[in-house]
């Protein structure tokens, strides 16, 4: 795994093309040495109702949170985080030029002995 979960504001949906951020974010994480292909997953979820800084509803947010098996080194994690925050400010810049936005990213572990998974997903690579 790592699990790449993004929260934003719904008023960002008319903005930019969430579906391509998702895999812009997923792309630059299977080319991490860190992260098994197989196990990457982003999904992005719209928060309907928020409230920002002074309340001008042009405000907006990203924010990424990623949870990765326990196990992969402080310096990996750092490089990760680096390499994934550094993707999703240069595909945001247009939109942070324009607007105000407050991105934000959190890498966080999973403890593997709370966290059990079962699954075909590598089954079906192999075979394809």
């Amino acid at each position: 795994m790592p699990h790449l979960s993004i929260e934003y504001s719904a008023n960002l949906d008319r903005i930019f093309d969430m579906a391509d951020f998702c895999d812009h974010l997923r792309a630059t994480a299977v080319n991490l040495d860190i992260f098994p292909a197989a196990g990457v997953r982003v999904r992005a979820l719209a928060a309907q109702h928020y409230s920002i800084a002074d309340g001008n509803p042009a405000h907006g947010f990203v924010d990424i949170s990623v949870r990765l098996r326990g196990g992969r080194d402080l310096a990996a994690r750092k490089h990760a985080t680096a390499l994934l925050f550094a993707a999703a400010e240069a595909y945001l810049a247009p939109v942070m030029a324009a607007r105000p936005l407050a991105l934000s990213m959190e890498m966080r572990d999973i403890d593997p002995e709370l966290s059990p998974k079962a699954g075909t997903i590598r089954d079906h690579l192999r075979s394809a």
